[in-house]
């Protein structure tokens, strides 16, 4: 399989930052007065008090000042991003640290096991534990090392490759689409739109619980056709070739045993998250306070499974390694937000956008957010990029046509989870179809109708909650 020629997030981010400095020489100068809003402890904007200013054109320096100044401005002193990718950086260490115990793929083996001959029921409750992942921690890569497994037990039972591709991509994708308290989605993009991420969590559940059900009803009639007559599978041509492919795989008596090391495990990871709840909706918890509970939960991880010193700080690093990209990306992304702040465009930008969105509804409003996030997603497939990205910018826009931010927040991840599902962009899809040899065509072929289902969802929960606010 070739290799994709399309940028990178970062090249398109960097690229956006020149195009941005450019524009703070021809695009006038403005400001908009602005008062505290006493329930988010930040300044908003005044609808009506925009008026321009000087200009204070950015140049090359800035630019390439820009994503450092993204993370931590040494002209201002601000800390911008920085306090994002520190947690970033430390959630990405305990979630290694858990991974190598193993307890997350033996608690999957156990179930696998436990349904042994009735591999039809593997389907909804496979995809609910990794819709569990994707709402709760945004699992996306981490998936990828499940598919030749997943994929080989469903060859197994009669069903195809592409049924186990669809267990895994639409469980953790619908579970990011419809993310609840995920780091790398809600926390950030609520971060930057100035809002406690519990903000709206009820609407994101509704669209999560209604999805998956939506998804579920989709890949088990699908399962069912093939396995009744395989010339109805979408790679009937490739199914010799899958067989003696992936039946050379694990097989599933070999599977990890699930001891009671693994059930601690995994009880003081659901806890974590539980208790990243509490803290921020009941004690005020923000970035630093979630970056020391997961790093206190991985040391008690790592002393009950008696990981040892050396093998903690390595595993934590390879951990904090494999996000390091996220924690860049994020400050690339907000140097965007810096040169438009430092060129004095972004009240400019806000103005225009206040006077073509005005007049608009409620519901048209948060529609044509929602528009705009999926065209943004094609562009940005990394929902910590795009969230700072777009938030700044889009999240003030609410308070103009009276709508709340955390609507704003749940159309940008609905927006992204969506498009992910299917974005040739997006590195996990392209990964996930090329290990379980399914064409990108054939994919498409067997989602598209499923994606109009959930567009036709979102934008009705959208509209109805944003009616209803």
């Amino acid at each position: 399989m070739s290799k994709s020629r399309f940028p990178t997030a970062f090249t398109i981010l960097f690229t956006l930052t020149i195009l941005v400095a450019i524009a703070t020489w021809f695009i006038p100068a403005g400001t908009y007065d602005r008062t505290l809003n006493a329930e988010l402890g930040t300044s908003v904007p005044v609808p009506g008090s925009y008026h321009e200013v000087a200009r204070n054109p950015q140049g090359p320096i800035d630019v390439l000042m820009a994503p450092i100044a993204g993370l931590y401005n040494p002209k201002t002193g601000q800390a911008n991003a920085i306090n994002v990718a520190v947690f970033v950086l430390v959630i990405g260490g305990y979630l290694m640290v858990v991974k190598r115990t193993g307890a997350i793929d033996a608690g999957i083996a156990r179930v696998m096991l436990a349904l042994k001959g009735r591999e039809r029921l593997m389907i909804p409750i496979l995809m609910a534990l990794f819709a569990l992942g994707g709402t709760v921690d945004g699992m996306a890569e981490e998936t990828l090392a499940f598919y030749a497994l997943v994929i080989s037990i469903m060859i197994r039972a009669g069903y195809d490759s592409l049924t186990g591709v669809a267990v895994i991509m639409l469980g953790a994708g619908m579970g990011a689409l419809g993310s609840t308290i995920n780091p790398f989605a809600t926390a950030i993009a609520s971060e930057a739109a100035g809002i406690l991420f519990t903000r709206g969590i009820g609407l994101r559940l509704m669209i999560l619980a209604v999805g998956w059900s939506f998804c579920v009803f989709w890949v088990m009639r699908y399962a069912a056709k093939v396995k009744a007559d395989h010339s109805k599978s979408l790679i009937a041509d490739m199914q010799k070739d899958n067989e003696k492919h992936f039946l050379r795989g694990v097989s599933i008596d070999e599977l990890p045993e699930f001891t009671h090391t693994h059930a601690r495990v995994l009880v003081i990871f659901a806890g974590s998250f539980a208790m990243l709840v509490y803290g921020v909706s009941a004690l005020g918890w923000w970035m630093a306070e979630m970056s020391t509970l997961f790093l206190g939960s991985s040391i008690l991880i790592a002393f009950i499974t008696r990981m040892g010193e050396h093998a903690y700080i390595d595993n934590f690093l390879d951990g904090a390694k494999d996000l390091l990209g996220v924690a860049l990306i994020i400050g690339v992304a907000r140097g965007i937000v810096v040169v438009m702040n430092a060129g004095l465009i972004t009240d400019t930008v806000l103005h225009w956008s206040e006077q073509a969105l005005s007049g608009l509804s409620k519901v048209a409003f948060i529609n044509v957010v929602f528009w705009l996030e999926l065209m943004l997603s094609f562009f940005v497939p990394s929902s910590s990029g795009l969230a700072v990205l777009s938030m700044p910018i889009i999240a003030p826009l609410a308070g103009f046509s009276d709508v709340g931010a955390e609507f704003v927040v749940t159309a940008f991840q609905s927006a992204i989870g969506l498009l992910n599902l299917f974005n040739p962009t997006f590195a996990v899809v392209m990964g996930g179809l090329a290990i379980g040899r399914v064409p990108y065509q054939k994919w498409l072929h067997f989602c598209m109708p499923l994606v109009i289902m959930l567009f036709v969802l979102i934008t009705l929960a959208l509209s109805v909650s944003v009616h209803l606010s």
